[in-house]
């Protein structure tokens, strides 16, 4: 019997952890009871980026709170810094939505913060109310958000490359180069008069007869509201043939608490210019803390990145890791921050309960989830390695309306598990529980059917008679073949499937019925309605769906849009390439 393997702890190590793991198993094997409650709303979970000259405080902020459910909200609110301060407000109509909200009021005293970015958190609770407690994040930018100098990277193709910023102003920009023609731009995202962010990009483009070399040029920043912005910012380019690294991530951030188990995080070094990029090492060094992060260069140009806290104090941290590569940009250095904080109950992020297929929130009765947060173990990450699923592993359980979940995986920010079949239609609420404490509830919806196909970028896991991936970048399908679509969230089947157990592995299967639509089309054919040969539980695997069918003998050779269709439901769409 196979059960979906171990996940690393981050959404998007876990979109790369599926084409490693999940694809080739797939292959080859593969809350309290829900009353009425009021449930809390945040108008943002963000307030910033807030620029400030050095030596000052920006203005207040505020964020409007409001009940998405029955009875009142009583909130109560905190702060994870002392350069912030939070207080509700009374009771007022809403700003951007019709009704009345408590107004959160947030202000700053950053005059004696240095140079530099800054990240604090807000946060708002409320004991009696679903999806609470939530944070808010709140970034000042001490001096400003313009960096003073850029070096950028291109490959002699045409390529780009870029800096990106926020400010609070829209900013006049002059830009200069002194060879090379006129490569450098600074371009503003978006549009729109009301605004309060801005988001630039210092843009560096190989223009057409640029040899390989170092070219200088020059932004002049003028306008912002920020004096320390309006300033000049040196910028280098280097046109190379040479592999040029860029990281999946800009910044590292841990958040911890004392007492927990070592954290990873995966970082692929990525090759944006020509050659074969090859990562040659990995190290740590930190600011302060003492020696709690650790870094190490694994297979296909991944770095591993551990924070242990063993001996760590409550507090915030800093650190850096060092990518050394054959790139043209060698010695990559990445900034790690650690926020290490006192222990407490399970806590799910808002919004964090979502599906395994393509991480929305689309869930039907038997759908695989995942639920985001922390503190939901102070263990290693463990698995469930048998079949029928445990329903409590290292301690830690998902209740969905009191009932407890058959347990995939459990880590210390992540929880994968299956909806029981028995979960009603309509509002449910999930919450973890470790070692016997209760954490928040979030509310969800279930649905009849809410089927996923199981996503890797804008490809589906699609599997062509030979066994390989019909895929960007993999083995297009071809008109006539017979394909298997994997997904999650079909829902109840006939016969009825047992939560938690291997679906039968002989007739009578588990069919969805009726069986879903698969539908095929792009702009210029138009959309094909094609009845499966199979759709159903894939035998002896737990809450994964197979829907089998025949590539329609006129389909085109081109990359053609494919979803699940049936009477009232429809699955998210994926791309599928055909070849004749």
């Amino acid at each position: 019997m196979f059960v979906f393997p171990a996940a690393p702890g981050s959404r998007a190590a876990w979109q790369q952890w599926k084409v490693r793991s999940v694809v080739p198993f797939l292959i080859l094997t593969f809350a309290a009871t829900l009353e009425a409650a009021p449930k809390l709303r945040l108008t943002s979970a963000s307030v910033g980026p807030v620029s400030v000259n050095q030596g000052a405080s920006p203005a207040a902020q505020t964020v409007e709170a409001y009940n998405a459910g029955d009875g009142n909200l009583s909130l109560a609110v905190n702060t994870s810094v002392v350069w912030l301060t939070a207080a509700v407000g009374g009771s007022r109509p809403c700003s951007l939505r019709e009704g009345n909200c408590l107004p959160v009021n947030i202000t700053f005293n950053t005059t004696a913060l240095a140079t530099g970015t800054y990240t604090g958190f807000v946060n708002v609770a409320d004991p009696n109310a679903l999806d609470a407690p939530q944070t808010i994040s709140v970034t000042v930018q001490v001096g400003g958000a313009v960096p003073s100098e850029a070096r950028l990277y291109v490959a002699p193709n045409g390529s780009t490359d870029e800096v990106r910023f926020s400010t609070n102003s829209m900013l006049t920009p002059q830009a200069t180069t002194q060879s090379g023609g006129p490569w450098l731009s600074l371009a503003l995202e978006g549009t729109g008069s009301f605004r309060f962010n801005f988001p630039y990009r210092i843009m560096a483009r190989h223009l057409e007869g640029m040899a390989e070399g170092t070219y200088a040029g020059a932004l002049a920043i003028s306008g912002s509201s920020t004096a320390a912005e309006n300033k000049t910012v040196n910028v280098t380019l280097q046109v190379t043939s040479e592999p040029i690294a860029r990281p999946t991530s800009q910044r590292l951030t841990f958040r911890v608490a004392t007492g927990a188990a070592p954290q990873r995080q995966v970082l692929v070094i990525n090759n944006v210019g020509l050659g074969t990029l090859a990562v040659s090492g990995a190290s740590a060094t930190t600011a302060s803390g003492g020696s709690w992060l650790a870094a190490e260069s694994g297979a296909n140009n991944t770095v591993n990145v551990t924070a242990d806290i063993s001996g760590v104090s409550a507090g915030n941290y800093t650190g850096s890791i060092t990518v050394n590569s054959n790139a043209a940009n060698a010695s990559l250095t990445i900034p790690v921050t650690l926020a290490v904080v006192q222990p407490g109950p399970p806590f799910a992020a808002f919004g964090g309960v979502l599906n395994s297929a393509n991480f929305d929130n689309g869930f039907a009765p038997g759908s695989v989830a995942a639920i985001f947060g922390e503190q939901f173990s102070n263990q290693p990450a463990g698995s469930g390695t048998a079949v029928p699923l445990v329903r409590e592993l290292n301690g830690v359980r998902v209740l969905v309306n009191d009932e407890p979940a058959p347990l995939y995986f459990t880590s210390y920010n992540q929880v994968n598990f299956q909806i029981p079949f028995s979960a009603a239609v309509g509002d449910a609420v999930v919450r973890v529980e470790r070692d016997g404490q209760a954490g928040n509830p979030l509310g969800i919806e279930i649905l009849e059917r809410a089927p996923r196909i199981i996503q890797v970028g804008d490809s589906g896991v699609i599997v062509r008679p030979n066994g390989s991936l019909a895929m960007r970048g993999g083995s297009p399908a071809r008109p006539g073949e017979a394909l298997t679509i994997y997904a999650v969230g079909l829902g109840v089947t006939s016969p009825a499937a047992t939560t938690g157990a291997g679906s039968p592995a002989q007739e009578p299967l588990a069919r969805v019925t009726p069986a879903p639509l698969v539908v095929m089309g792009n702009a210029f054919t138009g959309a094909t309605y094609i009845t499966p040969l199979y759709a159903g539980l894939t035998p002896g695997l737990v809450g994964l769906y197979q829907v089998n069918f025949i590539v329609p003998a006129d389909t085109p050779e081109a990359e053609v849009r494919l979803w699940l269709e049936g009477d009232d439901y429809s699955s998210n769409t994926v791309l599928l390439p055909v070849v004749r």
